[in-house]
């Protein structure tokens, strides 16, 4: 989470699935405002998490779609788009069965 504020994401939101869902037990969401933010934070979550372990196992979507997703196994991190975080709405859907903590800076 640190990484991300530090790096000026907004809107941070973690969602425990540990005990709906198999496949993760976290997911991180938060704002990106630009395509090269969006870049950015890729880049600085891939290397500041490498020396700890934590290796990205898989990428999806792209920062000119408004959504990217970085699996890293146990962590699963959505970055999206002020416009696409309101149309997918993640937290409304997984919070009905997930705890939702959200960061404020």
């Amino acid at each position: 989470m640190d990484i991300l504020t530090d790096h000026s994401a907004l809107d941070l939101a973690l969602v425990d699935i540990s005990k709906t869902a198999t496949f993760t037990d976290y997911f991180v969401i938060a704002t990106a405002q630009s395509p090269l933010q969006f870049s950015a934070l890729t880049e600085y979550l891939e290397k500041e998490l490498a020396p700890e372990g934590v290796r990205l196992r898989h990428r999806e979507g792209s920062p000119e779609s408004g959504w990217v997703l970085l699996d890293f196994a146990d962590i699963i991190v959505h970055l999206f788009s002020p416009e696409k975080r309101a149309y997918y709405r993640l937290e409304d859907l997984w919070g009905r069965t997930s705890q939702v903590v959200r960061f404020t800076g």
